[in-house]
């Protein structure tokens, strides 16, 4: 149970609490909500929870100003969690489509993403949720630059024990749709995002961006989606030795649960063997929607 990783969308708006149609057994959560499953979780023995946030949009607009709302929703919920449940790890992504309301993960000017100007924001967003008890930020935007920014930052801040996982190697899916349905991007998003994220068919790249990473001083590395590329973690993880994720994201997650509900397969023999191949590619921890279910079968 030491190597799962509990991915949880929460939200602010009561309207928009429960079932996600796409993502079956998945719920958008409260507070309440997401201090019940946290510490469900925790009893199981799964050593963090991360944290996705769906934003009102009444409260997105181009330039995420939300992002940098040290009272906003997603500081909210770290410190109820540190409080609340605080034997539980706290990963929360630093990334700005969950508050533009152009979906993309970096500002735009005009229909191209600004890095530079970007990369401040993201720098600043994640003081703020290392401010608020995050144990682990993760930028998850693909920007050129943005780890040694983020490592100065939170340096600067006093924060230097606050480690940051890159995603490192994010590659440009179709495995993303029930993600973006659950945090309320898909309607949003404007062209698609193969101009930071990376080729599904370039192997290569994803060596150059986690030494990248290393070297601006990443902790852990990420790769997302992951049963698709457990070639890239086995390479990865022997290449540099370092801890390395994946993440079994929300369309992997939708198949195994879709495939269950029509009788087309055992949904937990899926999971666990599924969970069982990122293992064996080397990874040291999985991202999934399925960790408390992977944990209740685990322990029999």
């Amino acid at each position: 149970m030491d190597d799962l990783v509990l991915t949880t969308v929460i939200t602010d708006t009561k309207a928009s609490e429960g079932p996600v149609p796409s993502l079956p057994g998945v719920s958008r959560l409260g507070l309440d909500g997401l201090i019940e499953q946290a510490r469900e979780a925790a009893g199981l023995g799964i050593p963090a929870v991360a944290l996705f946030p769906h934003i009102d949009p009444a409260r997105k607009d181009a330039a995420a100003t939300e992002a940098l709302n040290p009272d906003g929703f997603v500081p909210a919920a770290i410190r109820r969690l540190k409080a609340d449940v605080p034997d539980i790890g706290v990963i929360v992504d630093v990334a700005l489509d969950p508050f533009t309301d152009h979906g993309h993960d970096g500002l735009m000017q005009g229909d191209v993403i600004d890095n530079d100007t970007t990369l401040d924001m993201l720098a600043q967003g994640a003081v703020i949720l290392a401010d608020a008890g995050a144990d682990i930020v993760a930028p998850s935007d693909m920007m050129d630059g943005r780890i040694g920014v983020i490592r100065d930052a939170l340096d600067q801040a006093d924060h230097p024990d606050v480690m940051i996982l890159s995603y490192a190697a994010k590659y440009a899916s179709a495995f993303y749709g029930p993600y973006r349905d659950a945090i309320g991007t898909a309607s949003a998003l404007r062209g698609d995002k193969r101009t930071y994220q990376m080729d599904p068919a370039n192997s290569e790249e994803a060596l150059h961006e986690v030494a990248m990473d290393l070297d601006e001083g990443a902790d852990m590395v990420m790769v997302k989606p992951g049963l698709p590329y457990l070639d890239i973690c086995h390479r990865i993880k022997t290449e540099f030795g370092v801890p390395t994720f994946a993440f079994q994201v929300s369309g992997e997650y939708a198949m195994i649960q879709s495939a269950g509900q029509n009788g087309w397969a055992d949904s937990e023999r899926l999971l666990l063997e599924t969970l069982n191949g990122f293992k064996r590619a080397g990874c040291d921890a999985v991202l999934t929607y399925g960790a408390i279910r992977a944990a209740r079968l685990l322990k029999g």
